[in-house]
């Protein structure tokens, strides 16, 4: 049984740290300030903190390399602030039951909530799975030193028994905010630069192949197109034509190359090199992919912590966002106290109350997972 006395004193030690984390700026990649204040709180109620870069983690007392592992995860950086704040984004100001900052809620609280439930599991014996706990960096880039160097990491994968680089047996719950509902797919994000050639001539007399008209057919291709499998979790492929530049500032020269960029997020029906083949394809322009990382993910929904979430009573849904759960090699369920449509927006908060609530949901789903595969 969760104990709700526990539960609350670990919601007041989490709000202090959060109010620490707001205090201290840490965009991408400039996380070192955050990461201090992580592995300060861990020595703080003596559990050993490890850390690479700026990725923080520890294993609960009695680790045992047999067993199979749960990680739980979330992200300690965040993005500037939005130029409409009102209030200073490094004064974590309590007001009407809110907690403002910026990386309030996206992910300080889904962060601060994973760490006291792994504090409240942590001394505990003969748990059926091991709980591994990762603060990482640069998620809001979706960076390389991030969640990806740490599972690559050979004091990460010596300590937990994964030196194979396998992690067989490894189920993660990703810490974003979803207002404490079960993400069980993510569409991935697939970025592409797409130039169209044309050919230079004077405007005057029509000379040329003006790159912009033939830039326009494509993009008007992007924006008519529908990818006919459709995912049973995260519907349609959805394509967006993001920017769009030339090579030519003159008014009276037809420009020989008009670059502009795409936003695609991909469905599990789909790969990216799918995905790549039927653009390429079908458009008359040069495409260049910026990145294949961040595929679309999916933890099966026979998966004991997807059970266990139903018998508490909890939907499932797939996410239109990504997160580092596009980079976890293993199963991932996406879940956090806060709400999504907060993120990234002037004076960012989230309710008190939503982080004692996130504590209790993530620690009753990991005990009543628990007691499923026991």
């Amino acid at each position: 049984m969760i104990d709700p006395n526990k539960i609350k004193l670990l919601a007041t030690d989490a709000i202090s740290l959060l109010q620490s984390l707001i205090r201290t700026p840490s965009f991408s990649k400039e996380e070192s300030g955050t990461a201090d204040i992580l592995v300060s709180f861990f020595k703080k109620h003596n559990i050993d903190a490890h850390r690479y870069l700026n990725n923080v983690w520890a294993v609960n007392k009695y680790f045992d390399k047999s067993r199979p592992t749960l990680l739980l995860n979330s992200h300690h950086d965040t993005v500037k602030p939005n130029p409409q704040y009102t209030k200073d984004p490094f004064q974590p100001v309590m007001e009407e039951g809110k907690l403002y900052g910026l990386g309030s809620n996206d992910a300080g609280g889904p962060l601060v909530s994973l760490i006291a439930a792994f504090i409240y599991f942590y001394n505990a014996k003969d748990l059926p799975w091991n709980i591994v706990l990762a603060a990482t960096a640069e998620e809001e880039i979706s960076g390389k030193n991030g969640i990806e160097a740490l599972l690559n990491e050979e004091e990460f994968l010596s300590t937990t028994g994964t030196l194979n680089n396998t992690f067989q047996n490894w189920s993660a719950i990703v810490g974003e905010p979803t207002q404490m509902e079960l993400a069980v797919a993510e569409k991935g994000l697939l970025v592409l630069d797409c130039i169209a050639h044309g050919k230079a001539g004077h405007a005057a007399r029509e000379e040329g192949v003006n790159a912009i008209y033939k830039a326009m057919d494509a993009i008007q291709w992007f924006r008519n197109h529908r990818f006919p499998k459709e995912s049973e979790t995260l519907g349609m492929v959805k394509m967006n034509v993001t920017s769009i530049i030339t090579d030519n500032k003159a008014h009276n020269v037809v420009p020989v190359t008009c670059q502009f960029t795409v936003d695609i997020r991909v469905t599990d029906a789909y790969t990216h090199e799918e995905i790549l083949d039927i653009i390429t394809a079908s458009i008359d322009c040069e495409v260049k992919p910026r990145s294949m990382r961040l595929r679309a993910t999916a933890i099966p929904l026979h998966h004991p912590l997807v059970n266990a979430a139903s018998e508490m009573g909890k939907g499932y849904y797939g996410s239109p966002t990504s997160s580092d759960k596009a980079l976890i090699p293993f199963a991932a369920l996406k879940m956090g106290p806060g709400d999504s449509a907060r993120s990234h927006s002037a004076d960012e908060y989230i309710y008190l109350r939503e982080i004692e609530e996130g504590i209790e949901g993530y620690t009753r789903l990991i005990e009543t997972t628990f007691k499923k595969v026991q």
